[in-house]
């Protein structure tokens, strides 16, 4: 997966159509993910403040370069298991893996 950084503004614009409320962004977190001693994903997690969302106060947001050209953006509330920036990507290849992207 190409590692390419996007514009926070971008994220924060994910995170709020997502899953609504406001986001302001609190820091970024270098998140390398390994299984199997091989990366599965190496980036920046951007951490977001959340206001006015009914449940959460923190969101976690980031994007990868698809092979096609375009970008998938992730934006993962802070809610249940996830507990960190880490927790979100796992949650997030987790769930792209079950459901075959």
């Amino acid at each position: 997966m190409a590692m390419t950084e996007v514009d926070p503004d971008q994220l924060k614009q994910a995170v709020e159509h997502q899953h609504g409320g406001m986001a302001t962004l609190a820091q970024s977190v270098p998140v390398k993910e390994s299984f199997d001693g091989a990366t599965v994903w190496e980036g920046i997690v951007h951490v977001f403040d959340l206001a006015g969302h009914p449940k959460a106060t923190r969101a976690y947001a980031w994007s990868y370069e698809l092979a096609s050209g375009k970008r998938r953006f992730f934006a993962v509330l802070h809610l249940g298991g996830i507990t960190g920036p880490v927790e979100a990507v796992r949650a997030a290849i987790v769930t792209e893996q079950r459901s075959g992207q």
